[in-house]
């Protein structure tokens, strides 16, 4: 029993800090806007989550549930990883764990609590979009009928055992010592993408096919089946097919087809239950190793002695050196650059290689990887004197929050703009808009890094924003890739700069609100 009152403590504790968090209410909100966009109107020209070529659901509550458990099972896995992480690692740095475990709480009801407070903020997030649902409901007016059951279920069988997975996750990538930071979220963000990859390429699209065993974690898969199983195809030469995503219907009409009740067989609950069982297990496997984990709290003795290799930098830096502001420059960049390990450096060399002599579609996709492997840099430049509490000291000096804020911001404009210096040289002699483009779209990466950093008092919504842009903008999409359409890459990073600008200003007010 004290046990489990020890549990409910630590759940109840992280529940009020991360309820407090900017980042909980933002995410809140954006993901109910995604869900409202999840329920066109009958007349509008697009659908979002449909079945074969223009058909949908009628907004039952059968089929609100199931939109609702597709959409949190594939982006609340995504973007709640980045919103949970990291209350292991302040325990750790902070030794708060120690204290705890020093009771009668176990190190297994430890990181059972932490698992389980992950888990109730993503339900939590997750029940904000039920109830944009139930809103959707009730203003379209297609089934007035609400039916909590059929609402719930599809969540509770499709998209709890996803968001189980991902908190346990979370937990392993606070614990594993070189998973805790920039690293773990890059990598995170790799392993979602395959899972989600690996899902689609197990699809069989022969008619009555089952799924297979254990079909994929976020159960697309299961969903895809049940609905081709419930609805017979209109067209027999068809397969009803699931997707999600905008789909124009061209001045059709969408096709409305009854859905009331979704009834998954023995096997998908099978298949559920093994990745909710995967998830526990993970968790359990976790137990062992928590004190040899927190054993490495701030090892960074191998980064440092790789940096110290670099006696190129010291020289290269050295004109700098001639005044205060030169000073500062250099200091900041000595530090964002001696801690990096020898691979870093060289697949910074094959990036720039690749700028340097590939074709233009290679090269592009270089610089987006090139900016990707200063991803830290770009989400943390600005939490230097929070993660490392050093804020009251720093900020005594006469006018260096403001002396501060434009090193920083030169250091990682320049430092955008020199990890994509072979590009920049052949796109002006070659395409002077693409290279224009360049330069800004640096300048906007940089300054959205400060932005976001200074705002939200965290890098992580920033590193999963620039993941997710990069991953986009290697298939083709405008956000980072300058060759397609260089000149609409441009409008949109000049529309962009003054939001980031504002939210900088408003975010880096005053010395001991950014260092605390």
């Amino acid at each position: 029993m004290s046990t489990l009152r020890a549990v409910a403590a630590v759940t109840a504790a992280d529940l009020r800090q991360r309820l407090r968090t900017p980042r909980f209410w933002l995410l809140v909100a954006g993901l109910g806007a995604l869900m409202w966009w999840c329920f066109p109107a009958a007349n509008e020209a697009y659908l979002t989550v449909s079945v074969g070529d223009g058909m949908r659901g009628r907004y039952s509550s059968a089929w609100i549930g199931m939109v609702a458990a597709l959409m949190y099972s594939t982006t609340l896995s995504l973007a709640g990883f980045y919103l949970v992480r990291g209350t292991v690692v302040r325990d750790l740095e902070t030794r708060t764990w120690q204290l705890l475990v020093a009771t009668t709480m176990s190190r297994g009801a430890y990181l059972w609590a932490k698992w389980l407070s992950h888990l109730v903020v993503l339900l939590l997030v997750m029940a904000g979009g039920l109830m944009v649902g139930l809103v959707a409901q009730w203003l379209r007016a297609e089934d007035l009928h609400v039916d909590l059951v059929e609402l719930v279920k599809p969540v509770l069988v499709l998209t709890v055992p996803s968001l189980a997975l991902t908190a346990a996750l979370a937990v392993w990538f606070d614990l594993v010592p070189r998973l805790r930071r920039s690293a773990g979220n890059v990598l995170f963000f790799v392993l979602y993408v395959v899972l989600m990859t690996v899902g689609v390429s197990q699809a069989d699209q022969r008619p009555g096919a089952a799924v297979p065993f254990p079909g994929d974690p976020h159960g697309m898969l299961l969903a895809e089946h049940d609905l081709s199983r419930d609805w017979p195809a209109i067209d027999p030469g068809k397969e009803l097919g699931l997707s999600i995503g905008t789909q124009a219907l061209e001045g059709k009409p969408p096709v409305l087809l009854e859905w009331k009740q979704w009834t998954p067989d023995a096997g998908g609950l099978r298949a559920r239950a093994f990745w909710l069982g995967l998830a526990l297990v993970l968790l359990g496997l976790a137990v062992p190793l928590l004190d040899r984990c927190a054993a490495h709290v701030g090892g960074t003795g191998k980064a440092r002695s790789d940096g110290a290799r670099l006696r190129w930098l010291d020289a290269l830096l050295a004109p700098l050196q001639r005044g205060p502001f030169g000073v500062l420059v250099a200091a900041e960049l000595r530090l964002a650059l001696r801690p990096r390990r020898a691979w870093w450096w060289l697949l910074l060399l094959v990036a720039l290689g690749v700028q340097a002599f590939a074709p233009a579609k290679a090269m592009a996709i270089a610089v987006i990887g090139a900016w990707v492997l200063a991803l830290d840099v770009f989400a943390r430049l600005i939490l230097r004197e929070r993660e490392t509490r050093t804020g009251a000291l720093v900020f005594t000096a006469a006018n260096m929050r403001l002396r501060l804020l434009a090193v920083r911001a030169m250091v990682a404009v320049g430092l955008a703009w020199a990890l994509a210096l072979p590009a920049l040289l052949r796109l002006a002699a070659s395409q002077p808009t693409a290279a224009l483009a360049t330069l800004v779209a640096g300048v906007s990466l940089a300054l959205w890094g400060l932005a976001t950093g200074a705002l939200f008092r965290n890098g992580r919504l920033f590193e999963l924003v620039l993941l997710a842009a990069a991953y986009v903008s290697v298939q083709g999409a405008l956000v980072l890739n300058v060759i397609v359409d260089p000149m609409a890459t441009l409008r949109w990073h000049l529309v962009a700069l003054p939001v980031a600008l504002a939210m900088l200003a408003l975010g880096w007010r005053k010395p001991e609100e950014a260092a605390h």
